[in-house]
């Protein structure tokens, strides 16, 4: 019986061997990466030598909310102070419960309208929609029954008025020139048909006029462990998949499409957690069916701060709905493997997701489990577990160290000696704990999971310092 156990753990450590050294060594290829075009990026800004234009595409923004009542005065205020010459901003309320409305109606001089909106896109029945027009700014808030963000998100693309749209979350602030910044792709080329935006943690930031006065790393361990994570995930395979246009993911709270691509294909779905990541992932099936030339870019420039869960009940919560959105996606669109295998964006990103991000919690959680059965046969060579356990945790400080400091040193932000203190200690526990707290939470989060669920992911929001 020991033998076969001896066996059995022995072909694990080589599996758990061989993937440890295929991941990291993507990690630090992307990471490396990343920081190079990064780096050369901003040295092309600091030599003048990057493009300038006199010439702008008028965009849509469009801001879904549900029970935002707390930050979506502060986060329409700060989409009025955007260097941009020509854009919309459509609020949608989907039927919030609290005085999300109210609040606007409070800080704003709307009228109510009768003006129809043409129904492009099938939704839910609007209640009530309201204008106003301030510093030359048209403003449209719509209140609608509750249908679910992708559903708020259709309302808005049908009330847009401009090619292109931006989505953003109702919690986000963005940096002056952010529309400026996520444009520029579909300036440089018109057959992009989204562009990515980089997010970042609001809690760490104050703002005034769209512009950073001051950074700094929080002391709650859950936001800034959330911070290191951010920066090392939006630095490192993103730029790296953006090469071929191979990202399957644009964030929700901050990304740039174009209108009658996403009309084409139906819009975005109601049915779905994930409803970021499906639009994405069926904008590259639609395009790649129809043979039409296409690029899905990242800018990492494009800079908006977003608010993160500040409690382990909020984290958990978020991550679950995540995960079952990725679940969701991916087995939505087979044919990026079947059909696609031989694209980049098949053979590179599709399998990337399967192996590194949805299939990687249960890789995890179940070498935890080998572990300690392992250690209950006595066939754990303790001394080389934690040897093992070291090195890769030191890689990944290591890691995420360097896609912090670029950040901070490419976007010219300030730290002090306590943020540092705070950011190599932030580093060490996400990369000790935090993640396999996470792993713990995506393996679990099939428990209790309904494919049709449309409730919105709530988490607690607290007053942003300075708009």
């Amino acid at each position: 019986m020991n033998l076969i156990v001896q066996q059995f753990m022995n072909g694990v450590a080589i599996f758990f061997i061989g993937y440890m050294v295929l991941y990291t060594t993507y990690l630090f290829l992307s990471v490396l990466f990343g920081a190079i075009r990064l780096y050369d990026k901003d040295r092309m800004m600091r030599l003048n030598n990057e493009l300038k234009h006199d010439y702008y595409l008028p965009v849509s923004v469009i801001m879904p909310a549900y029970n935002e009542e707390i930050t979506i005065v502060d986060s329409v205020k700060s989409l009025l102070n955007l260097d941009y010459k020509l854009y919309e901003i459509i609020i949608v309320d989907d039927g919030s419960a609290d005085e999300t409305t109210d609040e606007l109606l409070r800080a704003f001089r709307f009228h109510q309208t009768d003006r129809p909106i043409q129904r492009k896109l099938r939704t839910k029945a609007i209640d009530a929609v309201y204008e106003a027009k301030i510093n030359g700014i048209k403003i449209m808030l719509i209140r609608k029954e509750n249908g679910g963000k992708g559903d708020a998100l259709n309302v808005g693309i049908n009330a847009s008025r401009y090619p292109y749209f931006v989505t953003l979350d109702a919690d986000s602030l963005l940096q002056k020139n952010a529309l400026e910044k996520i444009i520029q792709p579909v300036l440089a080329d018109e057959s992009v048909i989204a562009v990515g935006g980089m997010v970042r943690i609001a809690q760490c930031v104050k703002m005034t006029g769209g512009e950073v006065l001051d950074y700094h790393m929080p002391w709650q361990p859950i936001i800034g462990m959330q911070v290191v994570e951010y920066d090392r995930s939006f630095l490192a395979s993103r730029i790296l998949l953006d090469q071929f246009s191979g990202n399957l993911i644009i964030s929700g709270a901050f990304g740039l499409f174009r209108k009658d691509v996403v009309l084409s294909t139906g819009g975005y779905r109601t049915d779905t957690i994930g409803e970021d990541m499906e639009l994405v992932m069926r904008l590259h099936t639609f395009m790649l069916n129809n043979n039409r030339p296409y690029k899905v870019k990242y800018h990492p420039e494009a800079i908006c701060w977003s608010q993160a869960p500040g409690s382990v009940k909020d984290i958990m919560r978020q991550r679950r709905r995540w995960y079952l959105g990725l679940f969701q996606s991916l087995i939505s669109y087979p044919e990026m493997f079947t059909r696609f295998i031989k694209k980049p964006v098949g053979f590179v990103s599709y399998m990337y997701h399967w192996v590194f991000e949805l299939l990687a919690p249960f890789i995890e959680v179940f070498g935890i489990v080998t572990i300690a059965l392992a250690y209950f046969f006595g066939l754990l060579n303790v001394p080389y577990m934690i040897e093992l356990f070291l090195i890769y945790t030191g890689f990944g400080i290591i890691l995420s160290l360097t896609a912090f400091f670029q950040r901070v040193f490419t976007q010219g932000l300030k730290l002090h000696v306590l943020d540092i203190i705070k950011a190599l200690v932030m580093v060490t526990f996400e990369n000790a704990f935090y993640r396999y707290l996470l792993s713990f939470v995506r393996v679990t989060s099939f428990i209790g999971y309904s494919k049709k669920s449309k409730r919105w992911g709530s988490i607690k929001r607290v007053k942003q310092e300075n708009v």
